[in-house]
């Protein structure tokens, strides 16, 4: 231990009080009188009641302690101070301080056995946490360096723990003389003497230059891990990248954290030199923040948890009490696009979703409400999208054609420094506890598509990788917009032709819109008029800030609803949901008998839970614990004119068509026949031509071929190019 307290272990330390106290400002508090300061602050702060918190904290959970940066504002004032501009070095006194602190109420404690437990009560990890606001990512510069940060973000990223030395033990290759050296604590290493301090004897060899050698049996480690965090999605300005900075945490806060989840956390801005190759920029040093407090955020919410006031509250619960409540949120959903009330009434839902359960055995039921709209082009589904990602609390907005299975779900990238592999979370992680928007979603790969099924219904990402195997967390509700397969809704085909997609995706959608684009004079007039009014008035309406308020106020609003209450079906509810939903069923069943083909739409006990959310959603809007008959009747309505509408839509329906028009497709097939012999083949453009001339319309003829094609007169062959006729 020869030559511990010379200059080469605390000079970095030391450097840094001549710049404090040759300041007259900061001469007055020296190391040894903040180290009694803290020790008093621990002892003798006492909290409201006269209780001492941080004393009993001490004693409940000797490992660490966490202190709030407001109480030590109120204790002195300096000292907060002091932790904010210089806590790498004051933090380290703080934690001696505990440390001795709890030496002394354990000896008390114990009694003879005092000197005996002393030694074990070596190490207090601090916590520090603090109410002020967070800093943008963004804004954090060299001005910040070595003071202490709080930031927000989402991790994206978690790498294996480390074990990082704090003391190196160090053998000369000469003498055997051992020496300790201190490490610079986070990602920073330790300084190495040059040469060794041993006086050779007489006729001894005296050291050379550079003669230790690292004992690594001998050190002393403590677990650090390395976090990359990300900003939230919501933070990050149109058409930039989302930041990301390195963290580090060390000893108790390891393995706390993993990839998805949203952070708050207080660290001190540091530097570490990138890698050993840039042999170039010495100067040139890669930031990091090594982190001393870390809070989790709230699932629900992106910023920090109980931040309604009083007034609000009070606000919210007299808004949720008036009879037209469930009306006025459906009015303040996307209200620059006209008409569509079911669509936005479902978007409601959406977005204030049902209630989880977690059952005895564990399993948990997803309260998250799923949405696809389907429709033709120019019917605004991309802007209720683009509506519900700045309305949602949290949302992330992707297009279907832009993304693959692994940036929706999560992917395992190698680290360039390191070499090792870590995961990196998906669109799908970065929304928990929010809304996942997927425009163009008939335009994704089969194969990125079943990637989401998981995610839908057991609202975890299963990932197993080069050897990581992990279960993520994506409680995400998803509103999805596609478009049919020939680009416009065709009533000629059937529902089936119509939706292509699989029916295990259909069946995890709690709600499937089909968004007509009907030319009606009256409703073209009408939709005309309001796109003009809000292009002429558009720029008058951005300079005032209503609709700003309007939408904070409804992200707040439904902020608070999904924090506070978590309504259940009543039994009365509960009773009518089981006869209406076997009715259902009874009538699917019918209806496959009578076509000889299942619905389009499946009707499963998924379709069952739906209407279940849907209640407990409507439910929620008026802040009410339970959903009553009147909330299962409109979820039933709305699950009417959206799933089961899909579910019966295409030429089936228009079966019962109007006599004029039975009475032109007869005509059409009976034309048909006489122009086909039984067994002939014939080209249908052809067909269709010669028919034409005769002066029957073409889209009769179509419908004529498609109904003699169900009732398999017809087939089809070479790709719907020739007709063959069969009876």
């Amino acid at each position: 231990m020869s030559g511990w307290d010379e200059g080469a272990v605390f000079y970095s330390d030391q450097a840094q009080f001549p710049r404090g106290g040759g300041d007259p400002d900061h001469g007055s508090l020296t190391r040894h009188a903040a180290l009694r300061k803290f020790k008093e602050f621990i002892r003798g702060f006492s909290g409201e009641k006269g209780e001492f918190p941080y004393r009993e904290n001490l004693v409940h959970d000797p490992d660490h302690l966490t202190v709030a940066m407001e109480d030590l504002d109120a204790f002195d004032a300096e000292l907060a101070d002091k932790i904010r501009k210089l806590p790498a070095d004051y933090l380290p006194l703080l934690e001696t301080a505990a440390a001795e602190v709890l030496a002394g109420l354990r000896s008390k404690v114990a009694g003879e056995t005092g000197e005996m437990e002393e030694p074990i009560t070596g190490d207090v990890q601090i916590f520090l946490s603090s109410k002020e606001n967070s800093v943008s990512m963004r804004s954090i510069g060299a001005e910040y360096m070595s003071k202490l940060v709080k930031i927000a973000g989402i991790t994206i990223a978690a790498s294996r723990v480390k074990a990082k030395a704090t003391y190196v033990t160090l053998l000369c290759k000469n003498c055997k003389n051992v020496k300790t050296v201190a490490c610079r604590p986070g990602l920073g290493g330790a300084i190495v003497p040059r040469s060794c301090d041993h006086v050779p004897q007489p006729g001894e060899e005296p050291c050379p230059l550079d003669p230790w050698i690292v004992a690594p049996d001998k050190s002393k480690y403590v677990d650090l891990q390395t976090l990359k965090l990300q900003e939230n999605p919501e933070d990050v300005p149109t058409g930039e990248l989302p930041r990301n900075i390195l963290l580090s945490v060390d000893r108790h806060l390891v393995q706390s954290v993993v990839p998805g989840t949203r952070l708050t956390i207080l660290g001190i801005y540091s530097v570490f030199q990138a890698s050993a190759s840039q042999k170039g920029a010495v100067g040139v040093k890669q930031p990091y923040i090594r982190v001393v407090g870390l809070e989790q955020t709230r699932e629900m919410n992106s910023n920090s948890p109980s931040t309604f006031t009083l007034d609000e509250e009070l606000e919210f619960k007299e808004f949720s009490q008036r009879p037209d409540a469930y009306a006025n949120i459906c009015s303040m959903i996307a209200p620059s696009i006209y008409g569509h009330a079911d669509v936005k009434k479902a978007v409601a839902c959406l977005l204030f979703g049902g209630s989880k359960k977690r059952l005895p055995d564990g399993v948990k039921l997803r309260g998250d409400t799923h949405v696809l709209l389907l429709g033709d082009p120019s019917t605004a589904k991309s802007q209720f999208l683009k509506f519900v990602e700045k309305t949602a609390p949290i949302a992330v907005y992707t297009s279907g054609k832009g993304s693959s299975a692994a940036g929706l779900t999560a992917s395992v990238i190698r680290d360039s420094n390191t070499r090792e592999f870590y995961l990196e979370g998906g669109a799908m992680v970065l929304a928990d506890g929010g809304v996942v928007c997927i425009d163009e979603f008939d335009k994704m790969r089969p194969e990125d598509r079943v990637a989401i099924h998981e995610a839908m219904e057991q609202q975890t990402i299963s990932i197993a990788k080069a050897g990581i195997t992990t279960v993520l967390n994506s409680r995400t509700s998803v509103l999805a917009a596609a478009n049919p397969p020939s680009g416009r809704y065709d009533d000629l085909k059937t529902a089936q032709d119509n939706i292509d997609l699989q029916t295990t995706i259909l069946s995890r959608f709690d709600l499937i819109f089909i968004v007509k684009d009907v030319r009606s004079y009256e409703q073209d007039k009408l939709i005309a008029s309001h796109i003009i009014k809000v292009h002429a008035s558009g720029a008058a309406a951005a300079k005032t800030d209503d609709s700003m308020e309007g939408e904070n106020w409804l992200k707040r609003y439904i902020d608070y609803c999904r924090f506070s209450c978590q309504p259940r079906l009543s039994e009365k509810a509960a009773e009518m949901l089981q006869n209406k939903y076997v009715e259902i069923r009874q009538r699917m069943r019918q209806q496959a008998h009578e076509t000889g083909r299942s619905a389009a739409v499946p009707i499963t006990v998924r379709q069952l839970e739906a209407i279940i959310r849907l209640s407990e959603a409507l439910a929620k809007m008026r802040l009410t614990s339970v959903a009553t008959q009147e909330h299962v009747e409109e979820a039933f309505r709305l699950f009417n004119v959206s799933t089961l509408d899909a579910a019966r839509s295409g030429i089936n329906e228009h079966l019962n068509l109007t006599p004029e028009m039975a009475n032109e497709i007869k005509q059409a097939e009976t034309q048909i026949k006489r122009r086909m012999g039984i067994g002939s083949h014939l080209s249908e453009r052809r067909l269709i031509d010669d028919l034409t001339r005769m002066g029957i319309n073409e889209s009769i003829i179509r419908r004529a071929l498609l109904i003699m094609h169900q009732r398999d007169e017809v087939e089809y062959r070479r790709e719907r190019h020739v007709i063959v006729r069969k009876l």
